[in-house]
């Protein structure tokens, strides 16, 4: 049985469960799913509207089109140069903080799929790049068709990655391969991704292999894995807070400087930066 769930803006995000498993799926497909404030909102709501489901016991996440999620829309590189960031606004931009106070709103689009008392599996195509790749990491599980575009991508934009990026990366890969990814933003495919830790499992097929293994865990015993979940996640995340808190202190200083407004006008205008020291 298949149950179609109205989500806060279903034009960017869409819900629908089936035999407990829930599928969130990015329906921005003409921008193959980039990231506004509209899109962050939606994807934050959805979250939340999940952890007060006691008939999910699997979520599954994708995206529309040709991409699972390719970043930040460019729009928002143009408000970085007009406003810098903002931590506390009462708007939908990315820095936001949440009623928590643990995260802002970019964060809280990647770090509530580790809120959510089931496992959660991304099931990745196309693109997964900056914000994009880290929602994925937020996710349990990935599994991504080989060819899907991966990439730390923020440092080409003259920023990090402040959306959880940093804790989920670390956890992930050895140290070195973090930081390579990191500083360098270079884009990789989803096979080497797989040798490096980034991906879980390969597919042809993302989303029917992620919906099989959503079947097998749907069919154990859901106080057990919800118990898993539990003990993995204390185990993975002791001192998130101080982490999420000094990735916020770090984009803070960085968007609106001089030289990240240079990477970005380089990057539009297609030329090389020039950066001071």
């Amino acid at each position: 049985m298949s149950n179609e769930i109205e989500t806060s803006d279903p034009e960017r995000v869409s819900l629908r469960i089936e035999s407990g498993v829930a599928v969130v799926r990015f329906e921005r497909a003409d921008k193959r799913n980039a990231l506004d404030g509209r899109q962050f909102l939606a994807i934050a709501a959805v979250g939340e509207q999940l952890k007060a489901r006691s008939d999910v016991r699997v979520v599954v996440l994708t995206g529309a089109g040709a991409s699972f999620c390719a970043g930040l829309d460019f729009s928002g590189f143009a408000t970085m140069l007009e406003a810098g960031a903002d931590t506390t606004g009462a708007d939908g931009s990315p820095g936001r903080l949440t009623e928590s106070g643990l995260t802002h709103l970019g964060q809280q689009i990647c770090w509530v799929w580790q809120e959510l008392a089931v496992p959660v599996i991304a099931a990745m195509h196309g693109h997964a790049l900056g914000g994009g790749l880290q929602i994925a990491l937020g996710a349990d599980i990935r599994i991504a068709h080989p060819g899907t575009q991966l990439s730390v991508r923020e440092i080409h934009w003259g920023i990090i990655p402040d959306m959880t990026g940093t804790l989920m990366l670390d956890r992930l890969v050895r140290p070195d391969i973090a930081r390579e990814l990191t500083f360098t933003g270079r884009i990789l495919d989803a096979a080497e991704g797989f040798q490096l830790g980034l991906v879980t499992r390969l597919s042809e097929d993302p989303l029917t292999e992620a919906m099989s293994v959503a079947g097998e865990i749907a069919s154990r015993n859901p106080e057990a894995v919800r118990a898993a979940k539990r003990l993995l996640t204390t185990t993975a995340h002791a001192g998130f807070a101080e982490q999420f808190a000094a990735e916020r202190r770090e984009i803070s200083a960085l968007i609106g400087r001089p030289n990240q407004v240079e990477a970005i006008t380089s990057n539009l205008e297609s030329r090389p930066p020039v950066f001071s020291d």
